[in-house]
């Protein structure tokens, strides 16, 4: 893993809230976390449980196999509240930005403000080194609302996702 392409953050010790590097025990969980981030669109989907359980494992692995590929030397890091898995933080270190590769929270984690927490610490790491933050969203995720409070702008409409950055050196 190359240092230049890792970014380490600095998370308030006192927390309950932990990052650790994922391992191939995750994967049931980080597959339910990605099911859990596509339910409402699957929804209206005329599939049966198994057939919708089948497409989102494919998905997941292949999700997972293009950021492993596309962001080599990335970090992969499951998010824990006193020592469980509630969600994913992959960073990557590129050239002029530090890029949100994906965040995602358990449901019954989502609204807390762990997220923003999470993404104010990417933030500050960022501005400490001059670089901007960069993360990719589809137009339709609640979570826009919380990019844009949080500074990040549209940069460029990719069709069904935003491409959204957070300029270099400003908090």
């Amino acid at each position: 893993m190359s240092a230049e392409r890792y970014v380490e953050l600095a998370l308030d010790p006192m927390s309950r809230v932990t990052l650790r590097p994922i391992t191939d025990a995750d994967r049931p969980f980080l597959e339910r976390l990605y099911a859990s981030t596509r339910e409402e669109e699957l929804r209206v989907v005329p599939w049966s449980h198994a057939q919708k359980a089948a497409f989102l494992a494919s998905q997941y692995a292949l999700q997972h196999a293009h950021y492993q590929q596309h962001y080599a030397g990335a970090r992969f890091d499951v998010i824990e509240e006193d020592g469980k898995p509630i969600g994913r933080l992959y960073l990557a270190r590129l050239e002029r930005d530090i890029r949100i590769v994906d965040i995602a929270l358990i449901s019954s984690h989502r609204g807390r403000g762990i997220g923003a927490t999470l993404i104010e610490r990417v933030i500050a790491r960022a501005t400490k080194e001059g670089a901007s933050v960069t993360i990719h969203v589809e137009r339709n995720n609640p979570a826009l609302r919380l990019y844009e409070r949080l500074g990040f702008r549209v940069e460029e409409d990719r069709g069904v996702y935003l491409f959204l950055a957070h300029p270099a050196g400003r908090a």
